[in-house]
C-alpha cells in the first residue's frame, strides 16, 4: 500500500511541476505543447481506428 501512495504522490508532483512550467512558459512555447498534444491525440485516434478496422476484417 505504501508503494501505491508514494507512486501517486510522485505522479501528482510531476503533474504540478508540469503545470507550473507550462504556466510560466511563453505563449509560443505553450502553443508548441498544445500542438504536440494534439498531434499525439490524432496519432492515437488513427492507431485506434486502424486497429478497429483490422479487427472488423478478421471478424468478417
Amino acid at each position: 500500500m505504501g508503494n501505491k501512495t508514494n507512486g501517486l504522490l510522485a505522479l501528482l508532483g510531476l503533474g504540478a511541476l508540469a503545470y507550473w512550467k507550462y504556466k510560466k512558459s511563453t505563449p509560443e512555447q505553450q502553443q508548441a505543447v498544445k500542438d504536440k498534444i494534439n498531434s499525439a491525440k490524432d496519432n492515437l485516434n488513427k492507431w485506434g481506428n486502424d486497429l478497429k478496422d483490422k479487427a472488423n476484417e478478421v471478424a468478417s
